[in-house]
């Protein structure tokens, strides 16, 4: 196993987050899901100066993005956003795209379950025939409850990828497992050969190993089935804004180049804007908490 992360978590040019992982000894990155912002010659270049490689991309369901609309545009829209990804993820040599399949912070769903479940069925189906022909990866993720309706835990991404083709995979996330799974390390055996991604952050999404979960007993599982591929780094650090906070540098005040999206995003994670030295801090902790595990 190998170790990336996500640079969606702070706003800061990609170049800043490549030298900051690059030094502190990170393989990959997986790339924010926002195709329109990247020249993906001029992103290689930067990967190739700081000897980074990508893996993916994750989905961000925002605003109309949601697989299971019941307006017919807005499907075949939100369809074409994630091949848009695919496409900036191969030209990037990457392998996977995380797939969230309905807006992020819709709990109250439009239609009834087995509408939806054959719209989601029908769009991923149309990704995953763009994506095969590319050698991608489709790993569906599932959230925890107060962030979607629709894909919870992993025997429903499992039963999901099983109707979208032999080939779709799923992407678990120790954050919302620990939230939705009654055992965790039962659903990371019945995922199997089908798990493509983990994303890694700890039960308080902080970085791995400054909360609760059993960083021992998940790698063990994950070589227990053979999972030899990346551990995705993703947390999304609840900032505390009371005089009980131990972090008392970690809230920036004054963030450069924050978009209403990007904002509104990190907000409705319980996050805000963080300084560059929590960041990287957390940065730090994280490999350091999973290096040894995965040798």
């Amino acid at each position: 196993m190998e170790l990336a992360i996500h640079n969606w978590m702070r706003a800061e040019t990609l170049e800043h987050t490549l030298n900051r992982i690059s030094k502190l000894d990170y393989g990959y990155i997986e790339i924010q899901g926002t195709p329109e912002n990247y020249d993906t010659q001029k992103v290689q270049l930067l990967l190739d100066v700081y000897g980074i490689k990508c893996w993916g991309s994750v989905t961000l369901m925002l605003e109309d993005r949601n697989l299971l609309a019941k307006d017919v545009a807005q499907r075949k829209m939100s369809v074409q956003y994630v091949k848009d990804i695919a496409k900036m993820v191969s030209e990037l040599g990457g392998s996977v795209i995380s797939l969230v399949p309905a807006t992020v912070g819709k709990i109250i769903p439009d239609a009834t379950p087995d509408q939806e479940w054959e719209w989601a069925v029908e769009g991923i189906q149309e990704i995953y025939r763009y994506t095969e022909d590319l050698g991608l990866k489709i790993g569906i993720e599932p959230i925890n409850r107060f962030e979607t309706y629709f894909i919870n835990r992993g025997e429903q991404a499992l039963a999901l990828a099983e109707a979208v083709g032999s080939n779709c995979g799923v992407c678990l996330d120790t954050f919302h497992m620990n939230l939705e799974e009654e055992d965790l390390y039962k659903t990371i055996k019945k995922v199997g050969k089908r798990l493509v991604n983990f994303h890694v952050a700890d039960n308080n999404r902080m970085a791995p190993g400054m909360g609760h979960l059993n960083w021992n007993k998940i790698i063990a599982t994950l070589k227990e089935i053979d999972y030899d591929k990346v551990l995705s780094v993703e947390f999304c650090a609840p900032l505390d804004r009371t005089p009980a906070n131990p972090y008392p540098n970690s809230i920036d005040t004054n963030p450069e180049g924050l978009s209403a999206e990007q904002k509104k995003f990190l907000e409705d994670h319980g996050s805000s804007a963080i300084t560059d030295e929590f960041y990287t801090m957390l940065t730090r902790k994280s490999i350091e908490t999973l290096t040894k595990l995965i040798k």
